[in-house]
């Protein structure tokens, strides 16, 4: 790499610390940064905005250009923001910002959501019992489970309590295992099914967001149904996301599906924390290993997609058994292997997080 592009790497990497005003989100996350170039100890910087706010345009100008000139070598920043047609009628003429409805929900650090875009890899295992493993290296956690349809949460962290309303008239999540819990489940009767359009679809998410007291939490997963359809949508419209984990199985059938549950991050700007490979291979009783699946795929993905892998989960009974009594194997046995393999996980989501 020649020393136009160190200094081009070195000035994008100066405009991770600009958060978007409002947000814990930096500039060059949220894709803003359009082009980067870098001469003599100058450097240019586009910046192309979705709405027309121009306070949040100088605000912008003026916090990456004195980023960019505390790079070692960098005497001369200028930035160019640039807005849609219209800016100074305050008109995004373009288009809204995609985030332009979101908003943070206070006393929530970080918003995680966990995603596979096809069913049957695992997802939900893997969100509870990276909660569970979260809470026990010392994290104040909440779980949403975002799947309206085939609400699966409150078997697999035993509880079926309903929410009580607080004086504020917000519903108050219930907990298990020190894990603050919201999920449809809650609110139907059992066997019920839930038969929504995409609206009331959208409706649910938000208030599952704005009209729950949370309280103060380190991290809120949030477990996505399969797919990229509303309910992944109307989360990504409603608050912002500090990171995305994909979860898949080695087989080619699995990367290809979740290939798009990436593409969907990608597209609204949500930074990938990396790929989690469950059901990796099986120990048989006589020590064999069976790569039922295959092997390998998910690590072969996160190399090919440049994100980190996050490690896998190998196929163990009392994960399943845990998931089917409401009891993870991270609370039930932390010290197993597969009590293990999930905290190695809930480790290098936190390392992900502070790349």
């Amino acid at each position: 790499m020649d020393g136009k592009a160190v200094s081009e790497d070195a000035v994008r990497e100066a405009l991770k610390g600009v958060k978007y005003p409002g947000y814990s989100r930096d500039v060059v996350s949220f894709g803003l940064v359009k082009n980067v170039a870098v001469n003599n100890g100058a450097a240019s910087v586009a910046i192309e905005l979705t709405s027309g706010n121009q306070e949040v345009a100088r605000q912008l100008k003026a916090e990456c250009e004195a980023a960019i000139k505390r790079v070692p070598g960098i005497t001369l920043a200028h930035v160019d923001v640039r807005m849609p047609a219209g800016a100074s009628q305050g008109i995004a003429a373009a288009g809204p910002s995609p985030w332009a409805n979101q908003n943070r929900v206070p006393g929530i650090a970080r918003i995680l959501a966990v995603a596979s875009g096809k069913g049957g890899v695992g997802k939900s295992t893997c969100s509870v019992n990276l909660a569970c493993a979260l809470k026990q290296v010392g994290r104040r956690v909440g779980l949403l489970d975002c799947d309206i349809y085939g609400p699966s949460i409150p078997l697999m962290m035993g509880i079926r309590q309903r929410p009580t309303i607080s004086p504020e008239q917000k519903m108050v999540p219930p907990s298990n295992y020190g894990v603050k819990l919201m999920s449809m489940g809650f609110l139907i009767e059992d066997d019920s099914p839930v038969i929504w359009r995409g609206p009331m679809i959208m409706k649910t998410v938000q208030q599952f967001f704005h009209s729950v007291d949370w309280g103060e939490l380190d991290y809120l997963l949030v477990d996505l149904p399969p797919g990229t359809g509303d309910a992944q949508l109307s989360l990504c419209q409603t608050v912002p996301l500090d990171g995305g984990v994909i979860v898949t199985t080695p087989q080619e059938a699995s990367l290809g599906v979740v290939r798009k549950g990436i593409g969907m991050f990608e597209k609204v700007n949500v930074p990938i924390l990396g790929i989690i490979e469950n059901m990796s291979y099986f120990t048989a009783p006589g020590g064999e290993r069976v790569e039922i699946f295959g092997h390998g795929g998910g690590r072969a993905e996160a190399v090919r997609k440049n994100v980190p892998f996050l490690g896998e989960v190998p196929i163990y009974t009392e994960i399943r058994v845990g998931g089917d009594e409401g009891h993870p194997v991270v609370i039930s046995a932390p010290t197993s292997p597969p009590g293990q393999a999930f905290l190695r996980v809930a480790e290098a989501v936190e390392e992900a997080l502070r790349r």
